[in-house]
């Protein structure tokens, strides 16, 4: 249900978001691998690893190349006419590029989760989240939000001739909008619903509640701020830095800012990360001597 440019970067983002949203599940089942001290079950029939896939393959990619198939001029940002302008095997390397990209992303974040980077595996999120708001905003010639606010080749040439309001509300009323909303109910619905519920799992787990520093109800909204609040703002920021300096003076600029709030440890978003009760420490971290060494 997102334009090809876009997807592989929400994907990898989802999967971040997701093993982030497990990530004490993620710990205690590694610690049920290795029990007693061996090796006891595949790491493979992670359930968590399983949902996300699954999560994938039914929504994710089915929902694009629905998307795609109805109207390809705007999964493609316009670069596309019609179905003429489409490779056919753009359908192919989509459908595998979004699986695999969501794995990466489950396991770039869950190596770090393990290893008691919980804060770096939060950061691949917001990594692929920002690239994923930066493309429908920007995108690579200054045009992303014309790109993903226009149905058509002729309508996105047009949008000079409208005020941003009258074009935002034609596509609003358009057919390609009312065809996301079915789509885009599921896929959206699924996405928050998994990852309040693995957070809410993830709490009731011994120890949970001496890490999270705030009511559940406000460090789910926490999370939500992190995961998509930030990384929205923050391609909202550079698009405008790079729109009024350049790109060779934009972008260095944000990356300074950016390191600041992200890196810095004192850094607000490092603060509000640790309101939430997301782990932090290694998975070996409070276990017998005996299972804390596997063979």
């Amino acid at each position: 249900m997102i334009q090809i440019q876009a997807a592989l970067f929400w994907a990898y983002g989802t999967g971040a978001a997701f093993a982030v949203s497990a990530g004490r599940q993620l710990q205690w089942w590694e610690r049920s691998v290795y029990g007693e001290g061996v090796r006891t079950r595949s790491r493979a029939a992670n359930p968590y690893l399983a949902l996300t896939l699954l999560y994938a393959a039914v929504l994710l990619v089915p929902s694009g190349l629905f998307m795609l198939w109805r109207d390809p001029s705007w999964a493609t940002m316009q670069v596309a006419a019609d179905h003429g302008g489409v490779w056919a095997g753009f359908a192919l390397f989509y459908s595998a590029g979004v699986v695999v990209a969501t794995l990466l992303g489950f396991l770039a974040a869950q190596l770090l989760v393990l290893v008691g980077a919980g804060y770096w595996a939060y950061l691949q999120s917001v990594g692929g989240h920002f690239l994923l708001f930066g493309t429908l905003i920007h995108g690579w010639d200054g045009n992303g939000y014309r790109r993903t606010l226009t149905t058509s080749v002729r309508a996105y040439r047009d949008w000079p001739k409208d005020s941003v309001v009258d074009n935002v509300l034609r596509f609003a009323t358009s057919g390609t909008f009312l065809a996301l909303l079915a789509p885009g109910s599921a896929v959206l619905g699924t996405l928050f619903l998994t990852e309040i519920g693995w957070l809410a799992e993830g709490w009731q787990l011994p120890g949970a509640d001496e890490d999270r520093k705030v009511p559940r109800a406000v460090a789910v909204g926490i999370a939500a701020a992190g995961v998509y609040g930030l990384p929205f703002a923050g391609a909202l920021g550079a698009a405008v830095l790079v729109h009024l300096a350049g790109w060779a003076v934009g972008l260095p600029v944000f990356a300074v800012l950016a390191g600041v709030a992200l890196l810095a440890r004192r850094s607000p978003v490092r603060w509000l990360y640790g309101l939430v009760g997301v782990p932090g420490r290694h998975w070996k971290a409070g276990l017998p001597v005996t299972a804390a060494r596997p063979g």
